[in-house]
């Protein structure tokens, strides 16, 4: 019995160390755009500008077959990374909690590299960032994200104007962009940039360790009972 005890123990804390890696990954990937692009999956397109009440269409193309495709949201005003969909190699859908089937369809290619995202009746409630995934050794793969704002009325595109003419020398414009190149090297743009990203990682620790706690509490109070 000290031995399954200790076996079980184990597992607990490996699943615990797993959800912990993903959850920290996905704060990652929504902090830092372009952090959690995948050369497994491309995902198109990047930004989506719709007007309320019409239907919408988020491709994602993967570079391999993959048991099914996970369609996931994030809010940026709820603050909410929800779980939409998932959709088999058969076809068959799997729905999130609250929601809306006939709002979220997947429809698959037959070679199963492609899949696609319609979105129906469009609302300011479906604003947010769409992701595709896909699970590998455990993991989940995350698409780059597609930004989707749902608007009354859609803006006018504008005119373009063309710039006039610079009279200064062209010696004068070379410099300026000799110039600019070396600031964008300068220690004053990448230090505060890497200073940033190692704070933001530290500060995920205490997230994870807390997740840690918490399964190590239900499981012990599962073993209880």
């Amino acid at each position: 019995m000290r031995g399954k005890g200790e076996l079980a123990q184990n597992h607990s804390i490996a699943d615990s160390t797993t959800m912990a890696r993903l959850w920290i990954h996905l704060c990652i990937c929504l902090q830092i755009p372009g952090f959690c692009t995948n050369l497994l999956l491309t995902q198109t397109p990047k930004h989506i500008l719709a007007q309320t009440n019409n239907n919408t269409e988020i491709r994602c193309e993967l570079r391999k077959e993959h048991a099914g495709v996970y369609w996931f949201r994030w809010s940026q005003e709820r603050q909410n990374f929800e779980f939409l969909v998932f959709s088999n190699l058969l076809g068959k859908a799997t729905y999130g909690a609250n929601i809306m089937q006939d709002k979220f369809s997947v429809h698959g290619a037959s070679s199963h590299t492609s899949y696609s995202l319609h979105i129906s009746h469009l609302h300011a409630s479906d604003n947010g960032t769409y992701y595709c995934s896909v699970s590998q050794s455990s993991q989940l793969l995350l698409g780059s994200g597609t930004r989707l704002g749902v608007v009354d009325v859609l803006p006018l595109p504008s005119k373009t104007t063309q710039a006039p003419r610079s009279k200064k020398p062209m010696q004068d414009v070379t410099k300026s962009k000799a110039a600019g190149k070396k600031g964008a090297c300068s220690p004053l743009v990448w230090v505060p940039l890497a200073t940033s990203v190692l704070v933001l990682l530290l500060s995920l620790v205490p997230v994870a360790h807390r997740l840690h706690r918490l399964r190590r509490r239900l499981w012990l109070r599962a073993h209880r009972q």
